[in-house]
């Protein structure tokens, strides 16, 4: 087996691979990329890229059909899911294709290597009938969908969110098991394509890491929309159904539908990465277990991404890989512990937030201010026939930073960034209360529940 003595070694091409090692190249470093799969990692193929694309269509689809709301006519409604699905391979094939041009741009220093990656001790990874022996390895192999073990479900040909994406036809009734930003993303997207859609899920509310009073405004516009919501609900068995499957819940009830599409959550891909002959500890849910700095358990092992747990977001993995490398630049900068982690589910309305929820801030006996308003109260929404939602910001009363932002509403994805900047700077919230916002957009509202507070109506 040949032998090569490299700089940096990074396994998988997602959001903080990528960067990282052209970053590398670009310092003058001996790097080697490997990726077994297609270039890009999640987002690109199976993750925000082709998911966005299709939500899009399925909002298009609900704009027209409802337009008749905003004293607009238009016939009636169709969608051709094959051409959707034919728009989204596109995207994702031009956003790939702009991934694998940059790395031929690093030039000589940077190596792509196809093929399934194998750590082994002294900072050795194997590929193929190559050894590659390196001072620093960085690994961002991401994370698969989680299949639970339910009695029947290896019976049943049930989708996940990668193969659900690969539809040609709209299905007749989509049964989503799971609640969660993945589920609830698809559940209404189907739905809009004309699909008849049922979310099983055992939580009490839909993204259940929410405060109940956001998913519930959630559950409202699903509701209205026609989505069939069984919450409190255990699976207990699946089993085919005739043209289709039936979810079996604990009480006795069934779930009849076309198609089962299992959005339960995500499990590390570290399990054939041979971490342990490396030295590299794994968490008992098989997430690697990595520092404030991403070291291992394993000396020039480092660990990035989705793979470590925690948030799992693309965001979230690109700033990984700027934290990383100012690391190994300089031995210096800040850790990725206490920074603010934004995220949002890209339904419609969004759900977004950053920082605390009022149930994080009980639990940590933290005294807050909660300033909370409807969305409907801000002109912008009224205007737009954009009603829905609900902002919830929760102020330190001593110092007036925010603890956190909570917002489901239209461009709440957008929204919420006013908060993200506010409290990375560390400063108080007044200096929303202290802005000129312009009239009318939403980011009115974002002033107008800041200055609800009484501390602020002066």
């Amino acid at each position: 087996m040949a032998e090569s003595n490299v700089d940096v070694v990074v396994i998988g091409s997602g959001q903080a691979g990528v960067p990282l090692a052209t970053r590398m190249a670009a310092g003058g470093k001996q790097v080697v990329l490997i990726e077994r799969g297609a270039l890009g990692g999640t987002c690109v193929n199976v993750g925000c890229t082709p998911t966005k694309t299709m939500v899009a269509s399925a909002r298009a689809a609900h704009v027209a059909r409802t337009a008749g709301r905003l004293g607009v006519s238009v016939g009636a409604v169709s969608v051709d899911l094959e051409s959707v699905v034919a728009r989204k391979d596109r995207i994702v094939w031009e956003w790939r294709a702009g991934v694998e041009s940059g790395l031929r741009a690093a030039g000589d220093r940077l190596r792509l290597v196809r093929g399934h990656a194998k750590l082994g001790a002294g900072g050795v990874v194997e590929v193929g009938d190559e050894r590659f022996r390196a001072r620093t390895t960085v690994i961002n192999v991401g994370c698969r969908p989680v299949v639970p073990k339910v009695p029947g479900l290896d019976g049943v040909p049930f989708l996940n969110n990668r193969t659900v994406m690969d539809l040609k036809k709209v299905p007749v009734h989509l049964v989503v098991m799971g609640g969660g930003y993945i589920g609830c993303e698809f559940a209404q997207m189907f739905r809009r394509f004309g699909a008849e859609v049922t979310i099983v899920d055992r939580g009490e509310h839909l993204l259940s890491r929410e405060d109940p009073e956001v998913s519930v405004e959630l559950e409202k516009v699903f509701k209205a929309e026609g989505l069939k919501l069984e919450q409190r609900s255990e699976v207990e068995r699946v089993a085919k159904g005739g043209e289709g499957v039936v979810v079996k819940l604990k009480g006795g009830k069934e779930v009849r539908g076309t198609h089962l599409l299992v959005a339960v959550g995500r499990q590390p891909n570290t399990n054939d990465l041979g971490c342990e002959a490396a030295g590299v500890a794994l968490d008992e849910r098989g997430f690697i277990k990595a520092d404030d700095h991403y070291r291992t358990s394993a000396d020039g092992v480092y660990a990035v991404g989705d793979c470590i747990g925690g948030a799992q977001f693309t965001h979230n993995s690109w700033d990984d890989h700027r934290l990383l490398a100012r690391f190994l630049e300089t031995g210096m900068g800040r850790g990725r512990f206490g920074r603010f982690v934004p995220s949002s589910v890209f339904t419609d309305p969004q759900v977004a937030g950053v920082g605390l929820t009022e149930r994080e801030a009980k639990k940590k006996g933290l005294p807050y201010e909660l300033a909370t308003m409807p969305f409907s109260s801000i002109a912008r929404a009224t205007e737009m026939d954009e009603p829905a939602g609900i902002l919830r910001v929760l102020v330190d009363p001593k110092t007036e930073r925010v603890l956190g932002a909570h917002i489901v509403g239209a461009d709440a994805g957008e929204l919420i960034h006013v908060f993200v900047a506010v409290m990375q700077a560390g400063v108080s919230v007044r200096a929303i209360v202290d802005m000129q916002a312009i009239h009318p957009t939403f980011a009115e509202g974002v002033q107008s529940v800041v200055m609800s507070l009484p501390r602020f109506s002066a």
